[in-house]
Parts: structure tokens; C-alpha cells; sequence
């Protein structure tokens, strides 16, 4: 039997297709940001941050969502990009966190389908120096049945076992040598970046206001309570006054917690992940392959993404500059090591096209007392202080959802106010409506546009009549188009050739040196688009061509 939605769940359906492009201007948002005190703040434009302002919003707060740099320009673009229940929190012992993340797995799946995609885990099982052996994996299949009634069986498939010529086909490059089957679950991926952008959109959607490179510098204060903060944007200090502050600033969040009480004790302890990125020609596989790395408890991944594969990832304790963190040679070698060990494809440095380094705010000590960071909880954490302030800290991206319900639950209660969590069947923008099969079946455009904008993609391909030159690519031999780049202006806040190139189209991750190629022409578009002087898109190209150096001289020659 067909279930047919209920009232309140097809009106959200409506509420979230969108007739019209949603502008954002700038301008406007920041006129908004000052003109007006909020219910909540949020400060922090990562996915937890951004799903906090959208579950506040639809409960009917007013809400103001403000970032430093960019939406998800720190961890929520650097992650592993998979929207998963864990396996490895079931080896812990963490089976709610498992069947948590399980459950908020497939509300993403649900609400976000052209976002969140199934993709196929497979294990090889070797006799030698594999993730399992013969013995070991029978143990695993028992813990993937656990898996599967821990809620993987939402996915529509359960686990199965592989044969030898089944995981060859899969992964035809690995070591048959050794080889004695597989095993084959399923979870999922997302571009994290562009889900992270989706969320904070559809906050605004429902009326949140939202800005980019608006940076907290200092918190207002009434009676001894938190009431606001001042916000820098665009060398403008606006004072925001709010019935709650929420601190989603991930690793940054002590800092943050210390404006509010000086005497605040550090909770967070950064770990680094590293993923580096290899042609799908030297590596050719299907989904996600998990391979050992010699001598290390840690098993890397390796993932299809288009015609790369994303190799990851690592996870070390850090101490660093929180701003810039990038991949060693070292840690690249680590995981080209860990490859070269399952597979017989002779990788090497110069065949890494892309990397990207970032750190998980793990909720701990760091004097090292908790253990290695592999094996510290993935688990959140939900604080109000003694000045009113709600921190978040902790958590992953598949829950991110959940904990923005927390966090809204917990800014209620400073507000004495009531209202129920909407976004549990909430469908982001672009969703409604969406159909990934019959997108995937056009091929071309409309599949690459459609598995980004979802049913958005029409606002995107509109502007092909405007200027029929934005239907080209943005430099010859990438997929993605000129149009997307004018989109990215006028409806997704980009300010710069690194906001389109890192974030919105991702390709200083997939395809860095063609991202170079392509930094002059985003400027110019960005300039027509954002009225920037000659001068500033110079600057913002040459300061991109510069990050790409110094990342590509950190990862090749082991400089600091």
C-alpha cells in the first residue's frame, strides 16, 4: 500500500520548491544582520552550524547564521565525505551512535537524494596483510549482520559475501594473490561542501539570515547573560543582539567559549585527516575499497569519485595552526603506501592530482589521556554555560542534523519558549521532486547539473539563454560550466575565486592543476557578477595560485 504524505509533511514538501532562484545578496544580508535583534545567533557556517540555523528557523525563531570565512571552509569541507553509520563505532561498542547515525543516514538519503548517493563498500579478504583474514572475517560478517539490523537495511540492500572474481571485477588492479573474496555493504557519500552551502540556503529559505566573512570579534553582554556579539563583514562592525548565542565554531570553539568565560578549560582535541586524490586510470575501481596500511591499526579507503579516486584517510592528534592545515609528504606517502600495499598499481607522488587536510573537533583532553585519536567517540556534545551560551562540539557529519535539533532544544529552554523539530522530513532545496534515475539517464549536462542542484539545476541552465557563453565550460577539459560560477554570485554568497574553486565546484580538490587554469576566468566572471576592481580580482587570483603552491611544495618536498 502506498503511503500518501501527511498534511504537515506535503506542505514542507511545497515550501521547499522554490519557483524562483533564491538571491542572496550580500548587501542585503548584512543591511538584515544589523537592522534587527534575533531569537538565535549562530556563529560557526559549518554543517552543524548551518543545520542548527535551519532547524531554528522552520520551528519559527528568528535566526541569524554568520561565518568567518566561508560556509564549511573548515572541517565540513575536508571530511571524509561519507554519510555513514560506522562500522568502527560498532567495534568500539558504540551501537547507539551507530544506530543513530544509521537512522540520520537515511533521512539524508530521503531529503537530500541529489546530494546523497549509495555507494558499495567492498573488503577484500586476503591471506595476508589484508583488513581481515579468513578467521577475522567470519568475526566481521557477524558484525555486519549487526550493522544491517542496527538500521543498514534502510539502504534497500544487506550485506553479502563476494568471490574472488566478483571483487576483481570491483577492483581488478587488487593483488589476487591473496585474494580469498570479499565482503560488500553499503553506505553512502556526499559532496560535503555543497551540502553544507544546501543547508545554510535553505535556512535562508525560511527566512534565517545568512553571511560569509562575517567573523565574531566579541560577545554583548546584558545582566551577566550573553545577549549578542559583534560581527565584522565587509569592514563593517555590526552588533547583533540575540535572545541565545549558539557556538558552532567546531575546532575553533574554545576560542570562542573563552569570549564568553575567560576561565573556560579547553574540551576540544583536534585530529587530523588527510585524503589525497589519484587519477581513476592508475587506480580503477568501483564504490569504496577499504585496503590495510602496513604496520598501522588504521584502515584507509579508497573511493571513485568521477574519474578520480579519493585515497583516506589519516587521523593524528594535532597542534598546529587551526587556519592553515595541509597534507605532508609524509601522511601522503602513508596512504599512497597503504594503496600500493592492496593494490598493483605502482603510485606514486606524481600521480596525486589533489589533497585536502582537515581536523575533526574531537570531545577530549589533550594531554593525551583519552588514547589515540582513532579511538576517542565520535560522539557530540551539548553544553549551556553559565552566561547562556549553547557550545556544540564534537559529533560527525552524518548526525549533524540531530544535533542541530539538540542544539535548538537547548537554546529554547534559555528562551522559555516551545516549539517542535521540523526537519526531520524536511527536504533541502533542490530535493523535492527530484528523480535520480531519470537525471542520471540524461547524461551529459543535465546529470552533471542535476546531481549538484538537484531540481534547482533549471535556475542554473536558465541563464544559458541569457548569455549563451555561460553554457561553456570555465576552462577547457572540466565539466563544470560558466553559468555555475554566475550562480554561485547572484545565489550561493561566493565572494572569491577560492569560495567557486574550492567549495562550490570543488575543483581544487579533484583537479588542482586545472583549477589554476581556471582562476583568471572565475575572477572575470566574478568581476561582471560582483562589480570587483581589477585590482581585487588580480589579488584573488594570485593569492589562490599561491595556496595551490604552497600546498603542492608542503606535499612534494616535505616543507613546513
Amino acid at each position: 500500500m502506498i503511503r500518501l504524505p501527511e498534511r504537515k509533511e506535503r506542505s514542507e514538501t511545497r515550501n521547499a520548491i522554490r519557483r524562483t532562484p533564491l538571491l542572496l545578496d550580500r548587501g542585503r544580508q548584512a543591511e538584515r544582520l544589523a537592522a534587527r535583534p534575533v531569537d538565535v545567533l549562530v556563529v560557526g557556517g559549518g554543517v552543524t552550524g548551518c543545520y542548527t540555523a535551519l532547524d531554528a528557523a522552520t520551528r519559527g525563531l528568528s535566526v541569524a547564521l554568520v561565518e568567518r570565512d566561508d560556509f564549511a571552509s573548515g572541517t565540513s569541507s575536508k571530511s571524509s565525505k561519507m554519510v555513514h553509520g560506522g562500522l568502527r563505532y560498532i567495534e568500539q561498542g558504540n551501537l547507539p551512535l551507530v544506530r543513530r547515525s544509521l537512522l540520520e543516514r537515511q533521512r539524508f538519503r530521503r531529503n537530500a537524494p541529489h546530494l546523497v548517493h549509495r555507494l558499495p563498500f567492498v573488503f577484500p579478504v586476503l591471506t595476508q596483510d589484508g583488513v581481515f583474514d579468513p578467521k577475522i572475517a567470519k568475526a566481521f560478517e557477524g558484525l555486519l549482520w549487526t550493522y544491517d539490523l542496527a538500521g543498514g537495511w534502510r539502504i534497500g540492500r544487506l550485506h553479502q559475501k563476494l568471490t574472488v572474481p566478483e571483487v576483481l571485477t570491483r577492483a581488478p588492479k587488487l593483488r589476487a594473490d591473496r585474494l580469498k573474496g570479499g565482503l560488500l555493504y553499503y553506505d553512502s557519500r556526499t559532496d560535503d561542501a555543497r551540502l553544507t552551502l544546501t543547508i545554510a540556503r535553505t535556512a535562508a529559505h525560511f527566512g534565517a539570515t545568512v553571511l560569509n566573512g562575517a567573523a565574531c570579534t566579541g560577545l554583548i553582554r546584558e545582566g551577566g547573560r550573553v545577549r549578542g556579539a559583534t560581527v565584522e563583514a565587509d569592514g563593517r562592525a555590526i552588533e547583533v543582539r540575540a535572545g541565545v548565542v549558539v557556538n558552532a565554531t567546531g575546532v575553533w570553539s574554545d576560542t570562542v567559549d573563552a569570549l564568553s568565560d575567560p576561565a573556560h578549560e579547553p574540551t576540544v582535541r583536534p585530529a587530523k585527516g588527510v585524503h589525497i586524490v589519484v587519477p581513476w586510470t592508475r587506480l580503477p575501481i568501483d564504490g569504496t575499497v577499504t585496503v590495510p596500511v602496513p604496520g598501522r591499526a588504521r584502515r584507509a579507503t579508497c573511493t571513485r569519485w568521477g574519474d578520480v579516486v579519493v585515497v583516506g584517510t589519516t587521523d593524528t592528534d594535532y597542534d598546529g595552526p587551526l587556519d592553515e592545515v595541509l597534507c605532508t609528504r609524509e601522511e601522503m606517502d602513508y596512504l599512497l603506501d597503504g594503496a600500493n600495499t592492496a593494490f598493483d598499481a605502482g603510485l606514486t607522488p606524481a600521480d596525486v592530482v589533489g589533497s585536502i587536510a582537515g581536523l575533526r573537533p574531537l570531545v577530549g583532553a589533550k594531554d593525551g589521556k583519552e588514547g589515540a585519536t582513532l579511538d576517542m567517540s565520535r560522539d557530540h556534545r551539548v553544553t549551556t554555560d553559565a552566561q547562556g551560551m549553547v557550545t556544540v562540539t564534537g559529533g560527525k557529519l552524518t548526525t549533524s542534523r540531530h544535533m542541530g535539533e539538540l542544539v535548538v532544544d537547548e537554546a529554547l529552554k534559555t528562551l522559555g519558549r516551545k516549539a517542535a523539530c521540523r526537519t526531520a522530513k524536511l527536504p533541502l532545496l533542490g530535493a523535492a521532486g527530484y528523480d535520480a534515475e531519470a537525471t542520471g539517464a540524461t547524461g551529459g549536462t543535465g546529470a552533471h547539473l542535476g546531481e549538484r542542484y538537484g531540481t534547482e539545476a533549471r535556475f542554473v541552465a536558465a541563464l544559458f539563454a541569457e548569455d549563451p557563453a555561460l553554457a561553456e565550460p570555465v576552462v577547457e577539459g572540466s565539466s563544470h560550466l560558466r553559468a555555475e560560477v554566475v550562480y554561485a554570485a547572484r545565489c550561493e554568497l561566493a565572494r572569491s575565486v577560492d569560495d567557486v574553486l574550492s567549495r562550490r565546484t570543488r575543483m581544487r580538490l579533484f583537479a588542482r592543476d586545472l583549477s589554476v587554469r581556471a582562476a583568471p576566468g572565475v575572477g572575470r566572471l566574478l568581476q561582471r557578477e560582483l562589480g570587483l576592481s581589477d585590482e581585487e580580482v588580480a589579488r584573488q587570483v594570485e593569492e589562490y595560485v599561491s595556496g595551490i603552491d604552497r600546498e603542492k611544495t608542503v606535499l612534494m618536498e616535505g616543507l613546513s
